[in-house]
């Protein structure tokens, strides 16, 4: 393992028994950095965005002052798909994708032919972890009756071999319209997702036994003691954590729906179950209100993620720069690769557009701004 780094525990499928087990990965810890360090990285970032013709993107769980500094030189900060689409449409040469490696994929899938930089490219997620694309081939060839629907956070390896391509806000719509044509579904990676897709909508589906390792953390006993300690607090859970969470959640969705939810609910705390990194957000869209993380199983030492994503905090300001000004840790794919995987993703997008132009807007605006303001995934 090297040197300045932690292990990090996921779920690794074994599908031939339809379970799973524990393997462990490992994810570099940045020093932090002083007050006058912080600023100069900044600097560095915004003289080298415009020498470069480059533009910042980043996630919503990425540390604070990579998000504030992505939308403060006219970049984005959103989740992955959304991330990716903003920088196909921008002008821009070069993209710095602050996040992890399926996100800068995804990026180069739909802009080809633009330069797709990270802080950090050993930076991973457990869902693309533990969907080997090769024991993937095999599942599928176990079902070939099935259409193949995955999720986002997923290697463009393994979105070359879907159908569909989803994401956590709009999964329950395609899939309950495949299930609607008589189809069955193979789905992949993140078995609480799938579930709470299956609960939803009746589908008949074959899971993949991934899952994230910052919401499979999320626990429903300790969660039931939080709300009870908040009477008046909304509980919003993004649907990657266990149905024992889900089924007390008062908002179940995706980064985007969490997002607004805050904004428009009168509530004036919120528990929140998804990474830490998104309460950043929460806190400048209402800053007269409370946000609690929910409890994970356990703290410091005894809990894997702690409720932020390992491999997310491995972005830092140094990263970005160094990116930039040397050209390193440039994502690269095969173009017959990243053109099929193009296909599910491409799928997704028609049904999303499509959906848009059959729905007419209703008499409550702000329900209607919610129900497009984004499909992201994370």
């Amino acid at each position: 393992m090297p040197s300045g780094t932690r292990i990090v525990e996921f779920d690794r499928p074994d599908m031939a028994v339809g379970t799973h087990t524990v393997a462990e990965a490992w994810a570099r810890v940045n020093p932090p950095l002083s007050p006058q360090e912080r600023e100069f990285q900044k600097d560095r970032v915004r003289r080298l965005l415009k020498s470069r013709n480059a533009a910042l993107v980043a996630h919503y769980y990425v540390d604070a002052d990579i998000q504030d500094l992505a939308e403060e030189t006219g970049g984005c900060v959103s989740d992955s798909l959304e991330m990716a689409r903003f920088g196909r449409d921008h002008a821009a040469d070069t993209l710095v994708v602050s996040g992890v490696r399926f996100m800068g994929e995804t990026a180069k899938i739909l802009s080809p032919e633009k330069r797709i930089l990270m802080p950090d490219l050993d930076a991973t997620c457990s869902l693309d972890l533990g969907c080997d694309p090769v024991a993937f081939a095999a599942f599928r060839a176990q079902h070939p009756d099935r259409t193949v629907v995955v999720y986002a956070n997923t290697s463009a390896a393994v979105k070359a071999q879907a159908d569909w391509m989803v994401t956590s806000s709009i999964g329950l719509d395609i899939v309950a319209e495949l299930h609607r044509q008589g189809q069955k579904i193979l789905w992949a990676p993140d078995r609480h997702l799938g579930s709470y897709i299956q609960r939803e909508t009746g589908a008949d589906m074959v899971l993949w036994q991934g899952s994230c390792t910052v919401h499979d953390e999320f626990k429903g006993i300790e969660l039931d003691l939080m709300r009870k300690e908040h009477p008046g607090a909304l509980v919003l859970v993004h649907p990657e954590s266990p149905a024992s969470v889900v089924a007390q959640a008062d908002v179940v969705g995706s980064t985007s729906r969490l997002l607004a939810a805050v904004t428009e609910s009168p509530a004036t705390t919120f528990i929140v179950a998804t990474d830490q990194g998104l309460l950043h957000k929460m806190r400048l869209a209402a800053p007269g209100k409370t946000f609690i993380a929910a409890p994970t199983a356990g703290e410091s030492a005894t809990c894997k993620s702690c409720a932020h994503c390992p491999w997310m905090a491995m972005n830092s300001l140094k990263g970005v720069a160094d990116a930039l000004e040397f050209g390193t840790n440039e994502i690269r794919l095969d173009p017959a690769l990243g053109r099929q995987a193009k296909v599910c993703i491409d799928r997704m997008l028609d049904f999303a557009a499509a959906r848009r132009r059959d729905t007419r807007p209703g008499p409550d605006l702000a329900r209607e701004q919610a129900l497009f303001s984004g499909i992201g995934p994370a």
